[in-house]
């Protein structure tokens, strides 16, 4: 007789207070999962090629911009001439190589500064204005080279065994959206 009595009075209830249950116990468990859930990355969004960042060669800094795409590389400063003393481009490999730049379609002399992946600075060669031949490195252990005004590295006492501020490279990186640590000796 209770089974009974109880099965006529669930048919004549109300809809909502015979699933609120149900209902309440699916909204708790939604606002819990919502609650662990990490806060959503708010970051700006990456800065592009054309963004100056400041990163120290040695105690001087220097203003690069960061060519670390194909395109931004194969680029690099071509028709540029507003280049001043102290700014430069800067250009990363995953891998250590020769490096190998010319002066393409590039109207400002400039020195070239190869890197190792420890940020160590093993060689620079002037580079001259359109000229296509090839500027290869001596040595295959290099990751990055640096673009500056001809003459500026001297001037400003950067020489061979400098070291590109390795932290602040990975900053910078990272605000171009780019994961340093796929780049050989730049790991944690």
């Amino acid at each position: 007789m209770k089974n009974r009595l109880a099965t006529a009075l669930m048919k004549n209830a109300n809809p909502v207070s015979r699933y609120g249950g149900k209902v309440a116990l699916v909204v708790g468990c939604l606002f819990l999962v919502a609650c662990g859930r990490p806060e959503t990355d708010t970051t700006a969004e990456p800065k592009t090629v054309h963004h100056w960042f400041s990163i120290k060669v040695g105690d001087q800094p220097v203003e690069m911009q960061l060519a670390l795409r194909r395109a931004e590389m194969e680029k690099g400063l071509m028709g540029r001439r507003d280049l001043k003393p102290g700014q430069g481009m800067f250009f990363a490999y995953r891998d250590p190589q020769v490096l190998s730049f010319w002066m393409r379609n590039t109207p400002t002399a400039l020195d070239i500064g190869y890197f190792s992946g420890d940020g160590v600075l093993r060689e620079i060669y002037p580079l001259h204005p359109f000229d296509e031949r090839a500027v290869s490195s001596r040595r295959e252990d290099l990751q990055y080279a640096l673009e500056v005004p001809q003459g500026w590295l001297a001037s400003a006492g950067i020489t061979i065994g400098d070291r590109i501020d390795l932290e602040a490279l990975k900053a910078a990186m990272r605000e171009r959206g780019f994961d340093y640590r796929r780049y050989q000796g730049m790991e944690e």
